[in-house]
């Protein structure tokens, strides 16, 4: 089977990449110790020992309980669908059919199907726009403040800390603006679950944030898949919350995840894993004045493991530069435009610091020249409600039309060139003129990426 096959295989290659534990380099010690044990063994049912998500005892329970603890939160529920599970459950028990919800323009899209699968009502507010790197922008409180004053009434906000690209904001400026007005807030902290140590910016829950929701895999020690939600009590009901993950979740979870999920927060919260991610830090700063030492240009960001190459600078497109990478094996984890991040992981290879600052001097001898160009901002408004729902948009009939052919067309389903899951049209929002350009345009800059056609609602 060419899966198995392709799993037994290990190139010698720079993997800079998700997961975060780099292919079992960094993964909890706790669970590497599970995995040397006979293979299969710990894939067992919810045995009365063992429980549940949603059970009150074993020792799933007592583990959650211990994680609430160390992340300073009320309750704690681990999850096997990844962040995008654990987001869905949080929108689906902050709102009810019918309300509305703020939502972020660098939105996952798993966000937009909790919306179809609850009947929610998506009001989309924009982010600022940095035209050298093509990135978006943490809002600022002000920015926040703006938008919440011109949204119709909301149940609930929800933010991204920290991106993608490890750029983070005033988190606890833009929770208190909501809080002001009432309003829970649910925090996509899918990559940063170890934010909060020393030496990185705060995490969510100590921001306030009233659910937040991590992945594992993405930012801490675990396997692909472990994802946790973390709930401070008052202002979203704890039942509501079980509730919704008895919808989504399975029935069946994997013991290792869960036990994927438990090992990653205690080592996250030992002198080890303190030890292990000064270790991290310090590697991937030596590794970020390297490249600085030979003019090879980094965007800023807020998180030292998530490493942005500007590739834009040197004349590069990013996904240009991936491609050349690749061939010369150094997987990067997101090409985009202007940039290509790497992840450095819980334990950054040693031979990176080597390696990485020839390689990209190779890739700006081969392909560089002058900067590119700025990068135009998507012209879309401060605050958007798509005119159908997305459930409504995604369930009508559809058809297939050429991008160009488009115009004025409801879109049936959202355009995610990057980074996995963002969209930048979602479905139910109308194709004007200037959107339809730049779309274009962007499928200029994104080749292969963004399709020359689109579906709409017939």
């Amino acid at each position: 089977m060419l899966l198995l096959s392709a799993l037994r295989q290990a190139p010698a290659r720079l993997d800079l990449h998700l997961p975060a534990h780099g292919r079992g380099r960094g993964l909890a010690p706790g669970l590497r110790r599970l995995l040397r044990r006979r293979p299969g063994g710990w894939d067992l049912p919810e045995l009365p020992e063992i429980g549940g998500p949603l059970e009150p005892a074993g020792a799933v329970a007592a583990d959650q309980a211990e994680c609430a603890r160390l992340c300073g939160a009320d309750r704690c529920w681990f999850g096997v669908n990844g962040a995008s599970g654990m987001l869905q459950v949080a929108l689906l028990a902050l709102a009810r059919p019918g309300e509305r919800v703020l939502l972020p323009r660098n939105l996952h899209r798993s966000l937009l199907h909790a919306c179809v699968l609850g009947g929610l009502r998506p009001v989309l507010f924009d982010l600022p726009f940095d035209p050298a790197t093509g990135l978006w922008l943490p809002p600022t409180p002000a920015w926040l403040q703006q938008r919440l004053e011109q949204s119709p009434p909301l149940a609930a906000l929800v933010l991204v800390h920290p991106t993608y690209q490890g750029l983070a904001g005033d988190l606890p400026g833009l929770i208190a603006e909501a809080h002001r007005r009432g309003l829970p807030v649910l925090v996509d902290e899918a990559h940063g679950a170890h934010f909060g140590q020393p030496g990185l910016p705060m995490g969510a829950m100590a921001a306030g944030a009233d659910l937040v929701v991590q992945s594992l895999h993405k930012s801490a020690g675990g396997l692909a898949q472990s994802a946790a939600l973390l709930l401070r009590r008052g202002r979203v009901s704890e039942e509501a919350i079980e509730r919704s993950l008895l919808w989504l979740q399975t029935s069946s979870p994997s013991a290792l995840l869960l036990a994927s999920a438990a090992a990653a927060f205690a080592h996250r919260h030992s002198p080890a894993g303190a030890r292990g991610l000064c270790l991290a830090l310090t590697r991937a700063n030596r590794l970020r004045q390297a490249l600085e030492a030979v003019s090879l240009p980094l965007a800023a960001n807020q998180d030292p493991l998530r490493l942005v190459f500007h590739a834009a600078a040197l004349g590069i497109n990013g996904l240009a530069a991936d491609a050349w990478l690749l061939q010369r094996g150094v997987i990067a984890e997101l090409p985009e435009p202007g940039c290509l991040t790497f992840c450095l992981g819980e334990r950054p290879p040693r031979r990176a610091l080597r390696l990485l600052p020839a390689q990209l001097k190779q890739l700006r001898q081969a392909l560089g020249g002058a900067p590119l160009p700025c990068f135009s901002s998507p012209p879309i408004p401060a605050l958007m409600e798509p005119e159908l729902t997305p459930g409504e948009a995604w369930r009508l009939p559809q058809q297939t039309l050429p991008l160009e052919q488009a115009l004025e067309r409801l879109a049936a389903e959202p355009i995610c060139p990057y980074p996995p899951g963002i969209p930048l049209l979602i479905p139910g929002e109308r194709i004007d003129g200037a959107r339809l350009e730049w779309l274009r345009e962007q499928r200029r800059l994104w080749p292969g990426q963004i399709a020359d056609t689109v579906t709409v609602v017939a």
